[in-house]
């Protein structure tokens, strides 16, 4: 039987890593891209979800932060964007 809850959280994981490890390698894909935030808001949310069904708050915490930081960095981006 499928496990989600692990399933969700293996997702989560691989966005947040492909999101580092394109902007380590290359350079059109960095902090300032839609991409890379959007990867990181999926990425983080998940492994939000995982660690409350594993009520381990520490890594809750930390992906609550990681969400809600790329989600400011998304919006400035958006507004930005929207200036030119």
């Amino acid at each position: 039987m499928i496990d989600y809850n692990l399933l969700i959280g293996i997702v989560g994981m691989l966005c947040i890593l492909v999101a580092f490890v394109l902007d380590e390698f290359n350079k059109r894909f960095n902090q300032e891209t839609y991409f890379y935030n959007v990867l990181n808001i999926i990425g983080a949310g998940f492994l939000l979800y995982y660690g409350l069904t594993l009520k381990g708050w520490p890594f809750v915490i930390l992906n609550a932060i990681w969400v809600i930081a790329a989600l400011v960095k998304l919006v400035k981006l958006v507004k930005i964007a929207g200036k030119r």
